[in-house]
Formats: C-alpha cells, sequence, structure tokens
C-alpha cells in the first residue's frame, strides 16, 4: 500500500507541475497582447515586465515545491516519521505534552526550512521588481511575532482537542468539532483587534471627501455605516488590494493605502461596494456553513480511521505510533484523497465573486468605476493576464481578471477562453 500511495502522489505532483508548465506556456504565447479594455492601461513594456514578474515567482514556487516534497517524501516514505515519534513521545509521559511538542517542534522545522525562500522572494524578486518595502529589521520582528502568536494558539488547540479525547474517547469527534467551531468564529472576532494591529496600523479613511462618499453608498445599500478602514500596507508592499474581515458588529472593509493613492473616488467606492456585495449576498455565512459541514463530517470519518489498526501501516509505520504521528498520516492520506475537490472550491469562490462584482454594479449604478479599478489593481501588481483556462479552473478564487473587466463592460468574452472561468 505504501508503494501505491507513494505513486499516487507523484502522480498528483506530477499533475500539478504541468498545470503550473502550461500557464506559462499561456503566458508566453499570448503576452505580448494588450487585452481588449486595457488600452491606454499598459503597454508591450509594462506586459513583459509582468510576464517576467510572473515567471520569476513561478520559477521561485516551483523550487519551493521541490525541496517541500523532497522532505516531505524522506519525512514519510524514508521512515523519519518513526524515528521522530519514538524520540518526541521520550520527551514527556504526558499525552498532550508529547502532542503538544509533536507538533511544535514539526511546525518550528517547517519554517526554518522555508525561510531561505521567503527570504528570497522578498528580498530578491518583489525587490526586483520594485514591491518590497519592508526592511530586514521589519521582516524579522514579523516573523518572531507571527512564531509566538502561532506557538501559542497551536499550544492551546492541541491541548484542548487532546484533553478532550481522553475525557471522551468514543465521542470526541463531536466534541472536537464544536470546539473547533466555536473557536474558529472566536478568532473571527477578535482577530480585527487583538491579532492584526500587531502588524499593521488601521485608521479611518482619512481621504477628504471619501468618508462621504463612503457613507452614501452604505446608506443606499441599506446597511448602517461600519468600519472603513485603511491598513498602512505601504510599510510592507506597494502590492495593492481591499478585503473584509470579522463577523457580527466587529465586521470590517480594509483598504490598502497603496490602494487609496491609486484610485478614483468612484474606484475606491466600488470596490467597497463589491465587498458589501459579499455581506448582502451572504457569501459569508454561506461559506461558514459549508466549511463547518465539511469539517463534522471529516471530524467523524477522522475518528473512525485514527482507531482503524491498519492506518500506520498504509506508510509502513508500526501500529503503536502516538495519535499526532497518525493524525499526520491522516492528513497526508486526506491531501491525496480531497485533491479533486478543489477545483470546485475555487469554483464556488468565483461564483461569489461574480455575483460581488454584479452587485457593486448595479448598487453603484457606474460597473465602469469597478472595472476601470480592477484594470488599475492588475496593471498596478503586475498580475498575470492571460492565465491558461485549466490553472485558473483549478487554483483561481477569483474569475480572471480579464474576463471580469469584460463582464462589467459588456465586452465580448476573451478570444481562446483563458479567462472565461
Amino acid at each position: 500500500m505504501k508503494l501505491y500511495l507513494f505513486c499516487l502522489f507523484a502522480m498528483i505532483t506530477a499533475f500539478t507541475y504541468w498545470l503550473r508548465h502550461i500557464n506559462l506556456q499561456n503566458l508566453k504565447q499570448h503576452g505580448d497582447k494588450i487585452p481588449e479594455g486595457f488600452e491606454g492601461a499598459i503597454d508591450v513594456e509594462r506586459l513583459r515586465r509582468s510576464s517576467a514578474y510572473t515567471f520569476d515567482s513561478s520559477r521561485l514556487g516551483l523550487w519551493d515545491s521541490l525541496f517541500d516534497n523532497a522532505v516531505l517524501i524522506v519525512f514519510l516514505f524514508g521512515g523519519v516519521i518513526g524515528v521522530y515519534d519514538y524520540y518526541v513521545r521520550a520527551l514527556s509521559s504526558s499525552p498532550t505534552i508529547t502532542a503538544i511538542l509533536f507538533f511544535l517542534l514539526l511546525t518550528w522545522v517547517s519554517t526554518l526550512l522555508g525561510i531561505p525562500f521567503d527570504l528570497y522572494g522578498t528580498f530578491r524578486i518583489e525587490a526586483r521588481y520594485g514591491f518590497n518595502t519592508t526592511t530586514p529589521r521589519l521582516w524579522i520582528m514579523d516573523f518572531i511575532k507571527s512564531q509566538l502568536i502561532g506557538a501559542i494558539m497551536l499550544s492551546f488547540l492541541v491541548a484542548v482537542v487532546f484533553q478532550l479525547i481522553q475525557w471522551s474517547p468514543q465521542s470526541w469527534w463531536l466534541w472536537v468539532w464544536g470546539f473547533m467551531a466555536l473557536f474558529s468564529l472566536f478568532m473571527m472576532f477578535i482577530s480585527p483587534y487583538v491579532i492584526e494591529p500587531l502588524f499593521n496600523k488601521f485608521e479611518p479613511v482619512v481621504e477628504e471627501g471619501l468618508e462621504d462618499d463612503i457613507r452614501a453608498m452604505m446608506e443606499k445599500a441599506g446597511l448602517k455605516v461600519g468600519k472603513v478602514m485603511q491598513m498602512d500596507a505601504s510599510r510592507r508592499s506597494k502590492h495593492s488590494n481591499a478585503y473584509f474581515t470579522g463577523i457580527g458588529r466587529v465586521k470590517r472593509i480594509v483598504l490598502f493605502d497603496t490602494l487609496i493613492r491609486q484610485m478614483s473616488h468612484g474606484e475606491i467606492v466600488a470596490v467597497l461596494a463589491h465587498e458589501i456585495g459579499h455581506w448582502k449576498k451572504g457569501h459569508i455565512w454561506k461559506r461558514l456553513l459549508w466549511a463547518e459541514v465539511m469539517a463534522f463530517g471529516g471530524s467523524w470519518i477522522s475518528f473512525k480511521l485514527l482507531m482503524w489498526p491498519g492506518l500506520p501501516g498504509l506508510l509502513g509505520l508500526p501500529a503503536e505510533i502516538s495519535l499526532p504521528a497518525k493524525m499526520v498520516v491522516l492528513g497526508f492520506v486526506a491531501s491525496l484523497v480531497l485533491f479533486p475537490l478543489g477545483p470546485f472550491s475555487a469554483w464556488r469562490s468565483r461564483c461569489h465573486e461574480r455575483e460581488a462584482d454584479s452587485f457593486a454594479a448595479d448598487l453603484t449604478g457606474r460597473p465602469e468605476d469597478l472595472a476601470s479599478a480592477l484594470v488599475k489593481m492588475s496593471v498596478e501588481n503586475l498580475s498575470n493576464l492571460f492565465p491558461h483556462p485549466f490553472y485558473a479552473g483549478f487554483y483561481y478564487s477569483h474569475p480572471p481578471i480579464v474576463g471580469r473587466v469584460h463582464a462589467l463592460r459588456g465586452l465580448p468574452k476573451p478570444a481562446g477562453g483563458a479567462n472565461k472561468l
């Protein structure tokens, strides 16, 4: 069975590399053609720079993936997990403390191995294309804070989960599912006030006249004026974006300060209208509900499989390995089994984005504002305007940008199907 799993893993990995290859080949073929609707916003030289950025980023991602997969093969298929499990279990007689150490040490090693790729991406590739504004000191501070927060949260979660397992050996899956669901909601409430401010400064939008435009638009949408914040994203990068965070009374829309500098008031309002569309269309609670339904089923299946004596044998490991080691084996097997569901999740997300685009166009009555905002963001961020449709279908959570712009402007669909998804 170990050989079959390895072959399945190799096939899926080869398939993902093939997707990466056809995506770059599609960019090579079409990357010097200015798409309809982008005339005046981008020139051939900018297109070439965008293609070069995509190629450099993809090349780094490929080397990172190759390295990670090599480590994974050695760890799981080379038997290192068994040796690691043996030595970690020797550190403590407490199942809970052993589990915390098992996952903490594994996470730290994985993080340390990924540092060279992160540094190269930030200080070489991002800097080469004029995006990086992060200083070494800021990078180190971010790294330390993220590791401390991650370690505290991981230790807490593992401790509670393993205490629940010991407390209710036959129904722990239900209690763990309920706890994780509540914890996720709790984090959505506190993150905007506790976690995010540790990394960025947030303040109300201060652009003159923009607040009035935002209030008018939100009242038209039938929403009480919530918090629309701007974030000092320019401390780390010149990339521009906007996002939704929080839930309930703490929900807020966050605009990058770089986005505010790049766009007109009408375009900013259109971007906000798109985010409001996610609220009004119920995308947030639909995603939460879907995630919890999947987690409920996954918890029960995990309980059954973790109790199955044959699980460790799938990777040629002895049956007496610890529960944390079994969880790692189960997680790996689950990633292979669930791989085909990835395109479905991406498709659902793209449907939501199209609905939010349509809502924003109807709310503002000016679809051109959102279209021009999307064009500016894609040009400023050196986005790939020519993703292969198969690649986009597997990985893109948003519809390809050219197709979104064409839909907002009522233009014909792009030739070749590259942006129809």
